[in-house]
């Protein structure tokens, strides 16, 4: 059987402050398409962007699923951490009668969907706070809880297993977007290991598209661009095939792409230059101009309407972001750094050993 793998859908996403919803839906008419050639769609988690999503953002998911049914397709959703696992979940037991499976909620293992000769293991967005009274653990990170979630399934088919969580090969970096929430200090990493035991991991959560440790472990990506830090990202829809194991991407065309341009106003504004992609992109300019500008947006939104980010480079922003860099390093040093350079630059000498000592003291 073959089945379509998306995820992070994020619909209601407002990218600096301009609604994609018109965006999403052109999006989601192209994977209607797709779905025509597949048995199933599996969305890992954040379909929706915000916990109480916007009503025409429901709206939008709603004709989706109802396209989707009348196409017989069986569907498979888990909640992602940008999602009400409530408010996602209503209604799923009647949507079960129509062939599609919602699972918001972790007890203890994860959700089974047997779509012809294949399991599905639905996994909601979850951290170990949410799970340690069903394993009476006072202490365990990401990789002991999923160890403990997953440890009693034994695939005796083909098996497939669906989480939105931040997955690493061995430690090595993943590659990361400005749209996604990080956690500091990469605590809630699970390694790839832990789910060797499936034929297929379909990972929701990094909108970049990319394998994980070995082919068949992938990030499918959003299906839209949603910062400025995925200019280069190819938006794709993954079609897999449990046959096999093969995986074929399926390219998603934005209604409007994503672009950085920089230079001189006046070059910017010449028609040699702005025929050279579509003027209606979402667009990041950046300014080179020594002199000042009157009305610089004004004149850059005349021929490319939907420019979402003005920039600046020249001498005085860099000598300002050098400026902002100094305060940025002195504001990491503990007060005892600061005086002693403070003392030295003042007396043109180090402080002794005594002195150093009192005002560790004093501080």
């Amino acid at each position: 059987m073959r089945f379509l793998h998306l995820s992070d859908l994020h619909l209601g996403k407002r990218v600096n402050k301009k609604s994609m919803l018109e965006d999403q839906s052109y999006v989601l008419e192209q994977i209607l398409t797709y779905a025509k050639d597949a048995d199933a769609v599996l969305i890992a988690g954040d379909v929706y962007d915000r916990n109480v999503p916007c009503e025409e953002a429901v709206e939008l998911f709603d004709w989706f699923l109802a396209q989707l049914c009348r196409m017989e397709k069986t569907v498979m959703v888990i909640s992602g951490n940008h999602d009400s696992a409530q408010r996602l979940g209503f209604g799923r037991s009647i949507m079960k009668n129509s062939n599609v499976h919602i699972c918001t909620e972790c007890k203890g293992k994860p959700q089974r969907v047997r779509v012809k000769d294949v399991d599905f293991y639905l996994l909601p967005f979850v951290k170990p706070s949410m799970v340690k009274p069903l394993f009476d653990k006072e202490d365990m990170d990401y990789n002991e809880m999923m160890r403990l979630i997953l440890g009693d399934i034994k695939p005796e088919g083909k098996s497939v297993l669906a989480l939105h969580q931040f997955v690493t090969a061995g430690g090595h970096k993943t590659e990361r977007c400005d749209s996604e929430t990080i956690t500091v200090g990469g605590v809630d990493n699970i390694d790839v290991s832990v789910f060797d035991k499936f034929d297929y991991v379909a990972l929701g959560h990094i909108h970049g598209a990319q394998r994980i440790g070995r082919d068949t472990v992938r990030y499918c990506g959003s299906p839209l661009k949603y910062s400025f830090s995925e200019v280069h990202h190819k938006k794709a829809a993954l079609l897999v095939d449990t046959e096999d194991m093969s995986i074929k991407s399926l390219e998603l065309l934005p209604l409007h792409d994503m672009r950085e341009i920089r230079g001189k106003l006046s070059d910017l504004l010449d028609e040699n230059v702005y025929s050279l992609g579509d003027t209606k992109d979402y667009m990041h300019v950046t300014l080179t101009d020594e002199e000042e500008l009157i009305d610089p947006m004004g004149k850059i939104r005349s021929v490319y309407p939907n420019t979402m980010l003005l920039d600046f480079d020249n001498s005085r922003t860099r000598a300002e972001h050098i400026s902002s860099s100094q305060a940025q390093v002195t504001e990491s040093k503990t007060p005892y750094e600061l005086f002693e350079e403070f003392y030295t630059a003042q007396n043109g000498t180090e402080m002794t050993e005594e002195m150093k000592e009192i005002v560790r003291e004093m501080l």
